[in-house]
């Protein structure tokens, strides 16, 4: 009875109930008022639930019917579109197994074997359903099938059928949109788009005072003759901006044939002589970022700080944000002048004034460069009555028998502070001076770049693109020596009379002793200057150079990695330092000086494990530029010297991916 009744009320709408109830309280005041109308109340109340409940049924009948007939007619056109969908469309389970196809997928693909190619998108779908445990993943694939680009988008269901391991199978419905014609768009639009470059004659100055009026005009001619047709031949727009710089602007689509060329328009440049005299260089920076041109022009100016700092003669582009580097195959060409050296002077004088206290740090594992820089820069400090510190936790032997005569100096025992020890001095106004390095992941405690806003950076190494970008002062010159050269002239021309320390002359010139290797590699006019400059102190080069001397033990482990070396392309040597200490990475550095004293040899690579590092050293007598090598693994340096660390690898992966590093360096510059 109660389900009667539910089925009754669940044909009645709210509003027949409270028709029905207002009849009926009528019916019963009709009772009330005369008892004869019982009866009749009665029936006229039964006749009227009746007639309502009829009516009730009669329009949900005719609802019903319409929805039905609605639904008859969607499904017939949904049927209609699915069968005859202008996008080719299948129905295929994940085992392979081709449940249906549309009418325009058998036409697209009647002339191919589509099947591989469905095997191959469903294998790839499958992965990406177990990688996620799930079914839920929005499938969207871009594929080439027969010349043509398809965009592979759909959904998953589970399919009903399970074999008998009743492994999961599922159904997909892959819809195959033919973007080719928006790629060729897309490509057309992406290489009309402009690339703005800048172009400058690294050695113009030598030019102006070794070259006769004639000779000059006649060598700029060709210079410029080069350069104008090499960017013209692209219907690009070149201005002469200066005496010896270019504005070039052009499509993008002929920055990929640059590529590709390799930008021989370098060794083109290279080949203008006069009088078999005088080789020129080339200076180039492109970019393609920025929303409009004048933010690619802007970045250009930035790449090409990037390149000057790198020595120049190279080509540097930057592309969606990424760096790529061109050339840089000869040796870098003294060209600072005296005048930069004094001004670098007064103002860093003018900074430190302002500061304060000052805080000077160098780079990872420091070496005697480094610290002599910062030794140097103290006493420069001090003479300006301001307080300076030395942030570092030097150790190994990389600083030899300097280190120990350094602390046993009263006046430095407390200038040398940890990084902890720093984080207590460091004030409003503090200034940190970067000495020796000037990339952000080299830095000693990068965490200092943060709290200190104040920066100035020195450095000799080849600029890289993570390079310290806000600091007040930057005296980066590639072409100097050493790091202490630098700080050399920045005392020697300074306004204030500072005067050196016996100790902190002879770290000066330890530093520049060590990275010309006994002023072997690198040393200009200026380094012979400053060492002349550092010897009116008094310094004992003898002294020196009993600092580094290598002990008997160091030597025969030397010697160990020198024998047993492996000769790739008949002139570089790899060595591998099997042993794992501290003093790893000095003495893969001192085993590739020595490689490079064996006839034939024109570069060497010495590696071994540092934890779970491997370092590598490299070294070159100028053939083969060890950094662009290197660089390929994230290290650095100069064309004869540079070094990089790799994270996770074995030593034999290491040597393996450094042939391969080696292999594109030779292939490039063929």
């Amino acid at each position: 009875m109660p389900n009667s009744n539910g089925k009754i009320l669940d044909k009645l709408t709210s509003k027949n109930i409270i028709y029905i109830l207002i009849i009926g309280f009528l019916c019963i005041s009709l009772c009330v008022y005369n008892l004869r109308w019982i009866i009749p109340s009665i029936v006229i109340f039964a006749m009227t639930v009746v007639y309502t409940l009829w009516i009730s049924s009669k329009k949900r009948n005719e609802i019903e019917k319409h929805i039905q007939d609605v639904t008859s007619d969607v499904d017939t056109v949904s049927k209609g579109n699915l069968v005859n969908t202008p996008i080719p469309l299948v129905l295929i389970e994940t085992n392979g197994n081709i449940i249906w196809r549309s009418k325009k997928f058998v036409t697209e693909f009647e002339n191919i074997d589509v099947a591989t190619y469905l095997n191959q998108i469903v294998k790839e779908i499958k992965l990406d359903i177990e990688k996620n445990s799930n079914e839920n993943i929005e499938i969207s694939k871009q594929f080439n099938i027969d010349k043509k680009v398809y965009r592979i988008r759909g959904s998953i269901v589970k399919s009903k059928k399970r074999d008998k391991r009743k492994s999961k199978e599922y159904v997909l419905s892959l819809y195959f949109i033919n973007e080719t014609k928006y790629n060729e768009l897309f490509d057309i639009y992406n290489n009309s788009k402009p690339c703005i470059g800048i172009a400058m004659i690294d050695n113009y100055e030598d030019l102006i005072q070794t070259l006769l009026p004639e000779k000059r005009i006649e060598l700029l001619a060709n210079v410029e003759k080069e350069i104008i047709d090499w960017v013209t031949k692209t219907g690009g727009l070149i201005i002469k901006t200066d005496k010896d710089s270019f504005i070039y602007v052009f499509e993008q689509q002929y920055l990929d044939e640059f590529e590709k060329e390799k930008f021989n328009i370098l060794d083109k440049i290279k080949k203008i002589e006069i009088d078999g005299q005088t080789q020129i260089t080339l200076s180039i920076a492109i970019s393609t970022d920025g929303k409009n041109n004048y933010e690619k022009y802007k970045t250009a100016l930035a790449v090409m700080d990037l390149v000057l700092g790198r020595g120049g003669d190279q080509v540097v582009v930057r592309r969606d944000g990424k760096y790529k580097f061109y050339g840089g195959k000869t040796v870098e060409v003294e060209k600072r002048t005296k005048v930069k050296a004094r001004n670098i002077s007064q103002s860093i004088s003018k900074i430190i004034s302002e500061s304060d206290n000052v805080i000077i740090m160098g780079h990872k594992n420091i070496d005697i460069d480094a610290l002599g820089s910062a030794l140097g820069l103290y006493r420069f400090t001090k003479n300006l009555d301001k307080d300076c510190f030395i942030v570092s936790e030097p150790n190994g032997k990389s600083l030899g028998k300097f280190l120990e005569i350094l602390i046993s100096d009263e006046e430095y025992k407390d200038i040398i502070l940890s990084e902890e020890e720093t984080a207590e001095i460091i004030k409003e106004k503090s200034l940190l001076i970067i000495v020796d390095t000037h990339k952000i992941s080299y830095v000693e405690f990068p965490s200092l770049l943060e709290k200190i806003d104040r920066k100035i950076v020195i450095d000799h190494h080849r600029k890289a693109p993570d390079c310290i970008k806000d600091s007040l002062v930057a005296f980066h010159e590639v072409y100097a020596s050493s790091t202490s050269e630098l700080v050399t002239e920045i005392i020697q021309y300074s306004k204030n009379d500072v005067k050196l320390t016996l100790l902190e002359a002879e770290s000066l010139y330890g530093g520049i002793m060590v990275d010309t290797k006994n002023f072997t590699f690198k040393t200009g006019v200026r380094t012979f200057e400053a060492a002349a400059y550092l010897r009116k102190y008094g310094v004992d080069i003898i002294r020196v150079k009993k600092w580094f001397q290598a002990d008997l033990e160091s030597y025969n482990i030397i010697a160990d990695i020198v024998k047993n070396v492996e000769i790739h392309n008949d002139s570089i040597a790899i060595g591998i330092y099997e042993q794992e200490n501290s003093d790893s990475n000095l003495i893969c550095a001192k085993a590739a000086d020595e490689l490079l004293t064996i006839s034939n040899i024109t570069a060497s690579f010495v590696m071994a494990k540092m934890g779970d590092k491997v370092c590598i050293s490299g070294r070159s007598i100028g053939d083969i530029n060890v950094q662009i090598i290197l660089e390929k693994l994230g290290g650095g340096g100069h064309i004869t010297l540079a070094g990089a660390q790799l994270e996770g690898f074995s030593l034999e992966e290491a040597k393996n991916e450094l042939i391969l590093r080696i292999n594109e360096y030779l292939l490039e510059t063929k």
